[in-house]
């Protein structure tokens, strides 16, 4: 990985060197050979735009267990994992849809997205105001398309876990200004499709290059909004953009799946954004250049097993999903047993053979492999392997909304190739390919609608959007009421305490 943290990793040390308050002595040491903040080509805003990359990868949007929670436990196939009395209360909450507005979580997430959304409020106010002053530069509108990004993404976050939330697109001067009420769904929306297609038609580059890993480009821009639109049934929307996007032909699926979520596959040819994160000599497990990520994942173990807290964790009905044959179930699952059992019931897990021993009391039944890390770098750094990266929208996921865009639109050809690029790079990657995932050949639009369903499952899982596929499939009711899941579940509660502090502005989701 050390190719990574000397060459490929200067964005995130950008991202700390713009966003300290202060810096002490070793921060203010240029490294020899790495990009630093005084190298910078960006825009005026990039001390702002630098900080939202920041908050993005923070513990309560992306990278802990607060998203992982919102995003993923929800669903049938991801549960709260580590030992029962750790975090029981979650477990109620977001495995047993037992939902409560007093929830930690869901203040932390509500309010570290609208953070987010008023430092992209202020740059957009200001690079407007430089627009009509004619000062702002090339670099100022490349910042501005980021700023757009951003908020989109939020109030996707947003709308998605709530529903109607306050719609606030403005620049705060005095707290009462963002006391406001809730705003459709249908208004949340229409800002994230204006801001998505005004930041394609800015100055963000097709590719950063080697100098900015993981800044946002113009694939990006393009696979989110494909994305939200997914989530609203505008298959038009999605086959048009993800149609521009496949034809970009800036991304490929050449990289083999068990190598995505290696070191060494980090920002590869199928990444479309991923977040960056470091470790150093200096700050080996630091939240400032790196995240939890991987730590909230980790092994809940003892010793050199203890790798962090165990939670968000496969459940045997996601192992069980995979067809025989399929590689990603290994690469999917991270294999280990308890203490006090024989060692013989864990399978070896490549590609370091290890067998990691939990503590004896950890009810998962599996831990989450793409959040796994190198021994060696874990013996170098920390356990909590903070250096991860965070892959938040592949080229396998473009292809799939594409795919699925096809058949609702009654081009099952097309469909078929689509769902046949991801299917055929896993079977590339089988022990036998000859006899594993046999090519989908149906054009019934029901049952290719099913093969698409259950590739997205198995390519993405235990990454973002299960829960919310259901949901805008018609699927969630049938397949989680048996663990509590009613129609209301869809959305969660406010906060109470932004209820609360709104003085009878703020009204609280029906049914909470």
């Amino acid at each position: 990985m050390k190719h990574k943290l000397l060459n490929t990793k200067y964005f995130a040390a950008i991202v700390l060197l713009l966003t300290m308050v202060a810096c002490n002595d070793m921060l203010m040491q240029e490294p020899q050979g790495e990009w630093t903040a005084k190298d910078n080509k960006g825009g005026s805003f990039a001390a702002d735009i630098f900080s939202m990359y920041a908050k993005v990868r923070g513990f309560h949007v992306t990278t802990g267990n607060t998203a992982l929670f919102i995003h993923n436990v929800r669903c049938e196939d991801v549960e709260k994992g580590s030992t029962a009395s750790d975090g029981a209360a979650n477990a109620v909450m977001y495995d047993d849809f037992n939902y409560t507005a007093s929830n930690g979580m869901i203040g932390t997430y509500w309010t570290n997205n609208y953070d987010i959304a008023h430092i992209a409020n202020n740059v957009l106010n200001d690079v407007n105001e430089a627009e009509a002053a004619g000062t702002a530069t090339e670099g100022d509108l490349v910042n501005k398309a980021e700023a757009l990004f951003f908020r989109a993404f939020v109030y996707f976050n947003l709308v998605r876990a709530f529903g109607e939330v306050p719609l606030i697109d403005f620049k705060i001067t005095d707290a009462v200004e963002a006391n406001v009420p809730k705003s459709s769904v249908d208004n949340i929306y229409k800002l994230i499709d204006d801001d998505l297609t005004e930041a394609a038609t800015l100055p963000i580059p097709r590719s950063w290059g080697t100098q900015y890993p993981g800044r946002l480009t113009w694939g990006a821009v393009k696979a989110l909004h494909a994305k939200t639109h997914m989530q609203r049934n505008n298959w038009g929307q999605v086959q048009s953009l993800t149609a521009e996007v496949i034809g970009s032909a800036i991304y490929n699926l050449n990289t083999p799946f068990n190598k995505i979520f290696r070191e060494d596959g980090e920002n590869c040819s199928e990444s479309v954004w991923e977040l960056q994160c470091t470790s150093t000599a200096a700050l080996p497990g630091s939240n400032e250049i790196g995240s939890q990520y991987a730590a909230v994942q980790g092994v809940r173990g003892a010793g050199d097993w203890n790798f962090g807290w165990g939670q968000h964790t496969p459940t045997q009905v996601l192992a069980d999903a995979f067809e025989a044959g399929d590689p990603r179930k290994d690469e999917t699952l991270l294999y280990f047993y308890r203490t006090g059992e024989d060692p013989a019931t864990c399978p070896a897990n490549t590609p370091w053979g290890e067998k990691p021993i939990s503590n004896a009391d950890v009810i998962a039944k599996f831990f989450n492999k793409k959040a796994y890390g190198d021994p060696a770098l874990r013996a170098q750094y920390t356990k909590g392997c903070y250096w991860i990266n965070i892959r938040m929208i592949r080229y396998s996921d473009v292809l799939l909304m594409a795919a699925e865009a096809a058949n609702e639109l009654d081009n099952a050809g097309a469909a078929l190739g689509y769902l046949e690029q991801v299917r055929g790079r896993a079977r590339r990657d089988a022990a036998d390919p000859a006899t594993a995932l046999p090519q989908v050949t149906t054009t019934n639009k029901d049952l290719l609608r099913a093969a698409i369903k259950h590739e997205r499952r198995v390519e993405l899982a235990m990454e973002w959007d299960r829960f919310y596929d259901l949901v805008r499939w018609g699927d969630a009711q049938a397949i989680l009421g048996g663990l509590g899941y009613q129609p209301k579940h869809q959305y969660l509660p406010l906060p109470q305490a932004e209820v609360d502090k709104s003085n009878g502005v703020l009204v609280q989701n029906p049914n909470y």
